[in-house]
């Protein structure tokens, strides 16, 4: 009898664990439809571009980042070819994924139904994550890997079972595959078990065997950046002092509040971040917070770079908040609640509006490019291509048979070598990041259609320059390329022989 009212008792548990997952099913489903149906509402962001181009010339290594999201791309290619909605739809999947860990957290931390949905409704209402699911963005991905990292971390030290570090390790070299920026959060780790109780995993073999894991994973990636002396290492130099000068990095601490998390769920991380200091256990995951938190601050790193350890923080903190309601009276947990779920919803549709493509036209349409710079740098592309094309067409038989097209930046490149195909375009010569690893064309070209620079930067570059034309969009949003390149011109070839002139015009952007 009381085996069969174990097995019962045991069954009934199982089913309200399951029942209690069902509303962050549910919000996560509902995040991603949402996604699905406004991704496809503008153009292509000049950051997608250059994943689109790097997908075409696979390799174990790039120059602005690692292997694992052109990889990704190169899968969307060859099953939704040049689709918006496609393109982004590993990005809303792993938005998606994020959401449903960062509940699972909750729930092995203890939390029932209602510190599960909170987690899974802050997190999806906080704005990073509603931005990464609006682009495909190596961010997108990163953000995915640093929850798992945590949830396994979470699950390792519930359980005591030393084969978690297993996944732990795949998750970080995965990680490491797709944002170097995930060595601050390796550093976290590696604080949270030396100065924790979690040093006695130390002694086992199953945490060398996850570091080996991790680094096994990375190892094509790393001995690419031998090969080209560590090239990536010089890029993100110069990003970060670009940053820095130009004003990029300031404003690190508002953005822990404003940007990173949905502003009324700062009272569930701040709780949860108290809460992880506090419990021996889970304390290792305040490290993993506090660690990056101060090299990032410290080194003037971006505020947007911390945001993926932010849905382990609100996971305590609902806990927290769950269990410090319970004993109240109900008239006290429903205005709590109330107060709550409204200013949580309220801040999150404030974002949604500005940064998500909602409507194609009308007051949506305008609140949300006036908001975004990000939807802003969407529009022109085919315009653009447009105008190259009818310029190689104003060229006499002659130029046209040896014609190149050179650009300013990865938007400008991958515009063309993905949307020109379909005028016949040439493809692109760039300078920039990757592109500059392969080269220029041989024969080079003669006559040169050059996008993205200057009248005056032009003419010091290149022979017999002359105005052909104007880059701009029919809707008339103002981006980088309506504001910054508005002009196109044809030339004759460098001033300098082309092997000098590629040597000494590598660029980083």
């Amino acid at each position: 009898m009381l085996s069969t009212q174990s097995h019962h008792g045991t069954e009934e548990i199982a089913a309200n664990a399951r029942a209690d997952l069902l509303p962050v099913l549910a919000v996560a489903l509902i995040a991603a439809l949402g996604h699905i149906l406004t991704n496809g509402q503008y153009g292509f962001h000049r950051d997608e571009l250059q994943f689109l181009s790097d997908a075409r010339h696979l390799d174990w290594g790039f120059v602005a980042y690692p292997p694992f999201t052109p990889f990704i791309q190169h899968i969307s290619l060859a099953l939704f070819g040049l689709s918006l909605i496609g393109l982004r739809l590993f990005s809303v999947l792993a938005q998606t994924a994020v959401i449903l860990v960062s509940g699972l957290m909750a729930r092995d931390l203890g939390g029932r139904r209602l510190a599960q949905f909170t987690t899974a409704l802050a997190v999806a209402l906080s704005p990073l994550p509603i931005f990464e699911a609006t682009e495909f963005q190596y961010t997108s991905f990163e953000i995915l890997w640093w929850v798992l990292i945590a949830w396994f971390t979470i699950r390792l030290l519930q359980s005591e079972n030393p084969r978690w570090w297993l996944t732990i390790g795949a998750a970080v070299g995965m990680g490491l595959l797709t944002k170097y920026s995930i060595v601050f959060y390796i550093a976290g780790i590696l604080a949270g078990v030396i100065l924790t109780p979690a040093r006695r995993f130390l002694k086992s073999g199953w945490f060398w065997a996850g570091i080996a894991l991790a680094l096994a994973i990375f190892l094509p990636n790393f001995l690419w950046q031998v090969h080209h002396d560590f090239i990536s290492y010089h890029f993100l130099q110069h990003i970060h002092t670009r940053d820095v000068s130009e004003g990029r990095a300031e404003g690190f601490l508002k953005g822990q509040f404003l940007a990173c998390a949905n502003l009324f769920a700062a009272p569930l991380w701040i709780a949860g971040l108290v809460a992880f200091l506090r419990n021996l256990r889970y304390r290792t995951l305040a490290w993993m917070y506090l660690v990056p938190f101060a090299i990032l601050w410290l080194a003037k790193g971006r505020f947007y770079y911390l945001c993926a350890a932010y849905p382990m923080l609100i996971a305590m903190g609902a806990v927290v908040g769950e269990r410090w309601l319970r004993p109240l009276p109900r008239w006290t947990r429903v205005t709590a609640e109330t107060v709550f779920f409204a200013g949580l919803i309220a801040t999150g549709a404030y974002f949604i509006a500005g940064w998500v493509p909602i409507a194609s036209s009308g007051p949506l349409r305008e609140f949300a490019i006036s908001h975004s710079e990000d939807l802003r740098e969407e529009f022109g592309w085919n315009e653009m291509v447009r105008t190259v094309a009818s310029i190689r067409d104003s060229l006499p038989p002659d130029q046209q048979a040896h014609l190149g097209i050179t650009v300013g930046n990865y938007g400008e490149q991958g515009a063309i070598e993905m949307l020109g195909p379909a005028y016949h375009l040439p493809p692109t010569i760039s300078m920039t990041n990757s592109a500059w690893l392969r080269g220029y064309p041989m024969p080079p070209p003669t006559t040169l259609i050059v996008v993205g620079l200057s009248g005056k930067k032009a003419d010091s570059v290149f022979t017999n320059c002359r105005l052909a034309g104007h880059n701009g969009n029919a809707e008339g949003v103002k981006n980088e390329e309506s504001q910054y390149h508005p002009d196109i011109f044809v030339c004759g070839p460098p001033r300098e022989p082309w092997p000098e002139f590629w040597k000494n015009n590598q660029r980083f952007g």
